[in-house]
């Protein structure tokens, strides 16, 4: 009998605990909804998803090491200035390789992992629900509609652009999902032979890049450029 009143009150310890966990997670992101699986809401078939050894090779290659080097992620983020409280959009998240930078300099403020990859969706999420990261959240996106929250203050995208079939249209339809101030940040591989980047042939040149965001109805705001060896960094702004 002695036994069995020790777990109960163990059990009831735990409610307990579990309760504030999910108290204080609420209370520290208020811009962020209750957390639910990405992959469920978007109807995605799980048993269809892509082998855990091919989804966990391509996520140690987006997260190596010497990636830091030339990416220099803590630099970009401090860069963006970000006081603390905005609601960010990370636009074909991948890994989550900026997106939890991001999340430690919005102690008020929250991020939405978006990628229209549901096994990288997943990867996020997996790290959102421990509870580590209670201002990320992880949603899946579609290639011609990302599905942007209506208040985001800032939308980075890294490496993506030159991924996107429809590059203007993709462009117009954030332009259209985005607020008034509103910034965007494209960060992709500028051209010429480079020890890092993709093939040349699928790089999107600088003045395409500006023309495209120009057409879309985005003002350039900021060329950081010479920030990065071997990427361009520009910011735009909703007018």
């Amino acid at each position: 009998m002695r036994r069995i009143g020790v777990i109960a009150q163990v059990l009831l310890l735990l409610g307990i605990l579990m309760a504030w966990v999910t108290t204080t997670i609420a209370e520290e992101s208020p811009t962020l909804p209750p957390i639910e699986c990405p992959l469920r809401k978007a109807g995605i078939d799980r048993t269809k998803l892509k082998p855990f050894e091919e989804v966990e090779k391509y996520i140690a290659f987006l997260e190596r090491a010497d990636r830091a080097k030339w990416q220099k992620p803590d630099d970009v983020v401090k860069a963006l200035e970000l006081k603390g409280a905005e609601l960010v959009v990370d636009l074909g998240a991948g890994s989550g390789y900026f997106t939890f930078r991001l999340s430690k300099a919005l102690p008020k403020g929250g991020v939405i992992a978006i990628d229209t990859q549901p096994e990288m969706v997943r990867h996020v999420h997996r790290k959102v629900i421990t509870g580590e990261w209670p201002n990320v959240r992880a949603q899946v996106g579609k290639a011609d509609d990302p599905g942007l929250p209506s208040d985001a203050d800032l939308v980075f995208v890294c490496d993506v652009l030159l991924h996107v079939p429809k590059k203007t249209e993709w462009l117009k339809k954030i332009y259209s999902e985005m607020q008034a101030g509103a910034r965007l940040v494209l960060i992709d591989f500028r051209e010429g032979n480079l020890p890092e980047g993709p093939p040349e042939a699928i790089k999107v040149p600088k003045s395409e890049v500006l023309r495209m965001c120009k057409e879309a109805g985005f003002k350039l705001k900021e060329d950081r450029s010479d920030m990065l060896p071997y990427q361009n960094f520009l910011v735009f702004e909703k007018r």
